[in-house]
């Protein structure tokens, strides 16, 4: 009786046990998704973003998610990437949101809006201010799920090849310049160009261009605008920060298993924390190496930032008063950019500059 009893028991427990093994498998599908950055592969940082989300995710997903990632005009031109995220031609990107201002001009808070937020609170209005869910509440409409990709931080004001000591400089400048930063240098009397990066150099070398703003030193070394271009502007107003997203096809994403979403979450806040690190480890030695080749780093004056502050404004309260999706994430991110200033003037504000002070006298 001991050794049925036992037999039946064993039998109950593998019967148990065979029931549960496909449900624990299904957890883990194999999926295989591919990925268009809309950035060259010679750019390791910017477009290393997603080959580190790639890599992070078939990781997590014990080799079960893979993520393809090409680049631009392997399937589509990198302009065109999230059009490819909605149209489902491919279930994801790696892309600017500003890219797509054109279509509607709230899709430039995903990355940068002139004279906007710095990293850090870019970083806090996402994850912890609700700057997640409202944008996605805005990109549905266009079948995407969004979640941030990267940064490049405060960005440089881009390679001139005359020079800016006064607002009435920007007219008829024509500059490649991303985002609504275009609307912005049209009021002063620039002429826009949304180029992408790999088409940049060509079109500053062939004078169809007078000026071009990229990234910072590490990127813009790379791309060589210093051979063409020697007057170096900083800072970029239009981007005191630069965030990237990836854009995943929303069918695509409501149909994946809960922990599969749970990953790439978390594959996406490594990449958008590795970005970050490593331009900050980078762009200084850049930047030495181009003053050094003969580019010429040149502040904006306070008049030229001024000018352009002004017509900002300007240009915001325009589409607010017609866009109520831009004025609703306007207000947003205004009410964050002022409790964080109130907060970093008295702790970073002050330390940096202090600590500045010690380096010029040589002392750090």
């Amino acid at each position: 009786m001991n050794r049925r009893k036992f037999l039946k028991t064993a039998a109950a427990g593998t019967a148990g046990t065979a029931i549960a093994a496909p449900a624990v498998a299904q957890t883990k599908p194999a999926i295989e998704w591919r990925l268009v950055s809309s950035f060259p592969k010679s750019l390791d940082t910017i477009y290393g973003a997603g080959e580190t989300f790639a890599k992070a995710l078939l990781e997590m997903s014990d080799g079960n998610f893979r993520v393809r990632v090409f680049a631009p005009t392997e399937i589509v031109p990198g302009l065109s990437a999230a059009d490819a995220v909605t149209n489902g031609s491919v279930e994801a990107c790696h892309t600017a949101s500003y890219y797509y201002w054109g279509k509607d001009p709230t899709f430039a808070f995903g990355t940068a809006l002139p004279f906007g937020l710095n990293y850090r609170m870019q970083n806090a209005w996402m994850y912890q201010g609700g700057g997640i869910d409202l944008m996605n509440e805005f990109y549905a409409r266009y079948k995407i799920y969004a979640l941030p990709g990267g940064n490049t931080g405060t960005q440089m004001g881009g390679w001139y090849r005359r020079e800016i000591n006064s607002p009435e400089d920007w007219r008829g400048l024509k500059m490649r310049i991303g985002g609504l930063a275009g609307a912005v240098i049209s009021r002063l009397g620039a002429v826009p160009q949304q180029i992408a990066g790999g088409d940049i150099y060509p079109a500053l070398e062939k004078g169809t261009i007078d000026a071009a703003e990229w990234v910072g030193p590490y990127d813009d070394e790379k791309l060589g605008f210093s051979k063409v271009a020697k007057y170096y502007y900083y800072p970029g107003w239009w981007e005191g920060q630069a965030m990237l997203h990836f854009f995943f096809n929303l069918d695509k994403w409501n149909g994946l298993p809960k922990n599969y979403q749970a990953m790439i979450r978390a594959a996406a806040s490594i990449a958008n924390m590795s970005m970050m690190v490593r331009y900050d480890i980078q762009n200084p030695a850049a930047l030495r190496r181009l003053a050094i080749g003969g580019a010429e780093p040149r502040p904006f004056s306070e008049a030229v930032l001024d000018a352009c502050f002004k017509a900002s404004n300007e240009v915001f309260a325009e589409i607010c008063a017609k866009n109520a999706s831009f004025k609703k994430v306007y207000e947003a991110t205004l009410a964050i950019r002022g409790e964080d200033y109130l907060w970093f003037q008295l702790a970073e504000h002050t330390y940096d500059t202090y600590m500045m002070i010690q380096q010029r006298k040589g002392l750090v």
